[in-house]
């Protein structure tokens, strides 16, 4: 069996502007350049003839590719692909405790310890494990051919890593920004990749 994956970034939200963290405890909606960041990845994508939609439970992934389920293409919301949960500092501006909370934490992956979870939240591992359950599943729909996947930054990273047997240790190398766009073509159980980060659709918009 031979699937595309069109796996997303979620718009930018305001706490992405204010570099707050969000995590899967904040249920923030795209802001006003986060709309046009998705209109404009919808412009670009709207005639791919994508089968089936998959978001995560939060809105702002929904609100992503609102306009392609407004053009009838069906949608299905799977917890698996929520973002990591940050716990404790959901919410939480950027100072310089959580910056030293944060990175100490990063570094801590990088270093191969993935199942140290956040402060009350979740870790690499965790994610990867809900994750795989929500792959199976849309690769279990034999009838869908291409898939279009919105889900967030970390979850982003984790999954990729995940998909091309990567140590999660190294899930940084999967760049993201706010509907930058990662497509794969799985074939059976691998995974090649045949766009990474792509963002030319968002020219006139700044990374966030």
């Amino acid at each position: 069996m031979v699937k595309e994956l069109y796996i997303v970034r979620h718009g930018q939200t305001d706490y992405n502007l204010k570099k707050i963290v969000q995590g899967s405890g904040v249920d923030a909606s795209l802001n006003e350049n986060g709309r046009a960041q998705a209109a404009a990845f919808y412009e670009a994508y709207k005639n791919e003839g994508f089968d089936k939609i998959y978001v995560s439970d939060l809105r702002r992934t929904l609100e992503s590719v609102q306009q392609f389920i407004d053009d009838g293409i069906h949608y299905e919301r799977l917890s698996g692909l929520n973002e990591i949960s940050w716990g404790a500092r959901e919410g939480v501006p950027f100072n310089e405790e959580t910056n030293k909370y944060y990175y100490s934490v990063l570094e801590k992956w990088q270093q191969g310890h993935t199942t140290l979870p956040v402060e009350g939240g979740e870790s690499p591992e965790e994610v990867a494990s809900r994750q795989k359950e929500a792959m199976q599943y849309i690769m279990s729909q034999i009838h869908e051919k291409k898939v279009l996947i919105c889900m967030h930054g970390r979850a982003m990273r984790i999954l990729l890593a995940h998909l091309f047997n990567y140590p999660l240790s190294v899930m940084d190398v999967f760049e993201h920004q706010n509907l930058g766009l990662y497509k794969l073509k799985a074939t059976g159980d691998q995974y090649q990749l045949l766009d990474y980060n792509e963002a030319s659709h968002l020219v006139d918009f700044t990374p966030a």
